[in-house]
């Protein structure tokens, strides 16, 4: 009687594999996360960008910001409404400051930059660890 040989894996064997697995999700996931969270940073600075170009176009027709009431569909698509708030801050007859604020997930994992901003001059703010430069 020869003996039979079994196909198949050994418990060994499985555990070695789920231990690869855990090892190779553990380095992946933060990096999925920091690129999620660099994504949504980048769509909240363009829309802060479209925000200050309609600014700019009221202003060129009323010579003033007072008043200027944009409400853009930039801060609805691709979902930056539930990680973001834009809001028109500081809106005076020569003045205004856009800010997008962090909310939800995006508040948690975006420490670095946090709320982004940007004024009447161009001047752009950060006021997380990065600064203007680490997230402009």
């Amino acid at each position: 009687m020869g003996k039979k040989h079994s196909a198949g894996f050994s418990l060994i064997e499985l555990m070695i594999t789920v231990a690869i697995i855990g090892i190779l999700a553990a380095i992946a996931y933060p990096s999925y996360i920091d690129q999620v969270t660099k994504t949504y940073r980048g769509r909240a600075k363009s829309c802060i960008g479209e925000y200050a170009q309609f600014m700019e176009r009221y202003y060129t027709e009323n010579m003033s910001y007072a008043g200027a009431a944009p409400n853009l569909s930039c801060s609805s698509d691709d979902g930056i409404d539930a990680r973001y708030t834009i809001t028109v801050k500081d809106l005076g007859r020569s003045t205004y400051t856009i800010e997008a604020l962090p909310i939800g997930a995006q508040s948690t994992h975006d420490t670095k930059c946090a709320t982004l901003s940007l004024d009447q001059s161009g001047k752009k703010g950060a006021s997380g660890s990065g600064g203007v430069s680490g997230c402009w």
